[in-house]
């Protein structure tokens, strides 16, 4: 086992193309796993997103690696991925948005982003463990720490999108009759960004059977995904 530990590092620390291209596959996947789950919950940052910033993530640990170890260059192999931590916020803060009714959505989205691209850096350098396990932290947090938060709030916020717009007012009206009477609902942008989509964003006080709800929503002609936010 020592001896096969020792040829798997001794492999790693070489730079060459299969070690380049193990790194870039499993940057695709980490990030597409995580961009795969955002996507379910409609998230504007789905998975080609996710992809592309854990792939930057690791391009840049490889280019900074490749420099010191193969070309022999001076300086600090991390210095270019260093950037990227602070880089990134620039796209997380494409993802925060500020609605009408001076609720700030997105920044869950927006960390789990700047996670990825640190995801991706960990890749690059072959650290695949603490990689994998941050990947799975992710996903745990953004799917079941969610449905647990919601259970615990007071009021709750459904968004709905809808494709067909000439069964807009009437799916409005079919939600209304399953919420109580002092629900808030707004017509917004859809949050997917699709042509001849719409959305419908609702604050509600807590149903009682959010899964009901949702199912019966979900049955609606038109309806293309239905989330908690």
């Amino acid at each position: 086992m020592k001896e096969f530990m020792e040829s798997v590092i001794a492999f790693e620390k070489d730079p060459n193309v299969l070690t380049v291209a193990l790194r870039i596959f499993l940057a695709v996947v980490f990030g597409g796993l995580i961009g795969f789950e955002r996507g379910r919950h409609g998230s504007q940052a789905g998975m080609r997103t996710h992809i592309l910033v854990c792939l930057g993530g690791a391009m840049t640990s490889l280019v900074g690696a490749y420099s010191v170890q193969a070309l022999g260059f001076d300086g600090d192999p991390l210095r270019i991925a260093a950037q990227v931590v602070s880089g990134i916020g620039f796209l997380g803060a494409g993802m925060i948005i500020v609605k009408s009714d001076k609720m700030i959505t997105g920044l869950t989205t927006a960390a789990i982003m700047w996670t990825t691209a640190v995801i991706g850096i960990s890749v690059g350098i072959g650290f695949y463990s603490g990689a994998f396990f941050a990947m799975l932290a992710c996903l745990f947090t953004a799917a079941l720490l969610t449905k647990i938060e919601h259970t615990r709030k007071k009021t709750l916020r459904v968004y709905i999108e809808v494709e067909k717009l000439n069964e807009l007012e009437n799916i409005t009206e079919a939600t209304k009759r399953l919420l109580p009477t002092d629900c808030y609902i707004e017509i917004i942008p859809p949050k997917s960004n699709s042509i001849g989509h719409m959305g419908i964003y609702i604050i509600t006080s807590s149903l009682k059977d959010f899964d009901a709800f949702k199912n019966e929503v979900k049955a609606l002609d038109g309806v293309v995904f239905v989330i908690v936010e």
